[in-house]
């Protein structure tokens, strides 16, 4: 089976199908993603260029099979396809945070949040406590929290 979102003319995911192979091969077998984006046009009643082959088995720039990566995260609703980069993004979490194109994620503009301590974690596995860092948009920083107070 071969995936396809369907954007809008604002690149904006509005839902993935599913296409059996036998409709997206070329000439020689091969999967073709043209050969897709005809069919689904066809079939559907959707401009071909709005239709963008997506991997059903890529997230945040990994193939969770060892496979090569393709177009950075499988695509979903309410996603935004950025033809530039050829990625699927989720929406940005934060006005500040930039994209990182080889991961296919969002960063902050300063970077991962700190680690917790060896004590926050062994209160976290004894549940006396959830320590976690969280971003502060208005500081720009990563705040700690202990979410059980």
């Amino acid at each position: 089976m071969a995936h396809f979102a369907k954007i809008s003319e604002e690149n904006e995911v509005l839902t993935v199908v599913k296409v059996d192979n036998v409709n997206i091969e070329n000439t020689d077998g091969e999967e073709s993603e043209l050969q897709g984006q005809m069919y689904l046009e066809k079939h559907s009643n959707w401009p071909s260029h709005l239709w963008i082959q997506t991997s059903y088995n890529t997230r945040a720039g990994v193939h969770e099979l060892g496979n090569t990566p393709f177009r950075g995260n499988y695509a979903g609703k309410g996603m935004t396809w950025d033809e530039d980069n050829q990625i699927f993004w989720f929406e940005k979490p934060y006005s500040s945070w930039v994209k990182n194109t080889s991961t296919a994620c969002w960063n902050s503009p300063i970077g991962d949040a700190p680690s917790l301590t060896a004590e926050q974690e062994s209160q976290n596995t004894a549940s006396t406590h959830y320590w976690s860092y969280v971003w502060n948009e208005d500081g720009q920083t990563w705040d700690l929290t202990n979410h059980y107070e």
